[in-house]
């Protein structure tokens, strides 16, 4: 059984609030959130790693690019667990990079990098880390998307509203480059 706690930001959360407090939570039962095709599900925060670092898995269908972003203070790990990721990558060069990753497969973004990627096949999940001095941004997924207590992908994708994207880097350490163009070729 998994505790439920009261937090600031939602009134059912399976994450203790504040530091110093060990927990578990059982498998797909962390804070959820719809954003775009994908559920994101967060394990770890802010809030309990005194802003150092947060862990989050999003999984998906196969379907269209994220949004090209970058962190300006954060680090960004991506590992797979099942199926495919193509990660697209831009160094503080210039140089842009992309590979697919499949089960097994680490990919590492470094701050101030812009960054996008597609789920590839069907059922695909990814395990995510992010750290650095800017703090975390896992309450970005819930709010720029959805929050779900249900399990399981979203029925509809949900996009946010143009205007929301706006808002983001205001509370969270993402920007996003609607302009930005990836020459990889995929």
């Amino acid at each position: 059984m998994t505790i439920e706690f009261a937090t600031p930001y939602r009134t059912r959360s399976r994450i203790p609030a504040e530091p110093g407090r060990p927990y578990f939570i059982e498998k797909g039962l962390g804070d959820r959130a719809h954003l775009f095709g994908d559920l994101i599900t967060i394990y770890a925060g802010g809030e309990q790693t005194e802003n150092t670092f947060n862990f989050f898995t999003a999984e998906g269908p196969k379907g269209e690019i994220i949004p090209a972003h970058l962190h300006p203070d954060t680090y960004e790990v991506f590992y797979v667990t099942d199926g495919a990721v193509r990660l697209f990558v831009e160094d503080l060069r210039g140089e842009q990079q992309e590979k697919l990753l499949t089960s097994g497969d680490f990919g590492f973004v470094p701050k101030n990098c812009p960054h996008a990627y597609r789920m590839e096949r069907h059922h695909t999940r990814i395990v995510g880390v992010a750290a650095g001095p800017g703090g975390t941004f896992e309450r970005f997924f819930e709010n720029l998307g959805t929050p779900a207590e249900e399990l399981g992908l979203p029925r509809e994708p949900y996009v946010p509203e143009p205007h929301k994207f706006a808002t983001v880097p205001q509370r969270y350490d993402v920007r996003f480059l609607p302009d930005h163009q990836w020459r990889t070729g995929s």
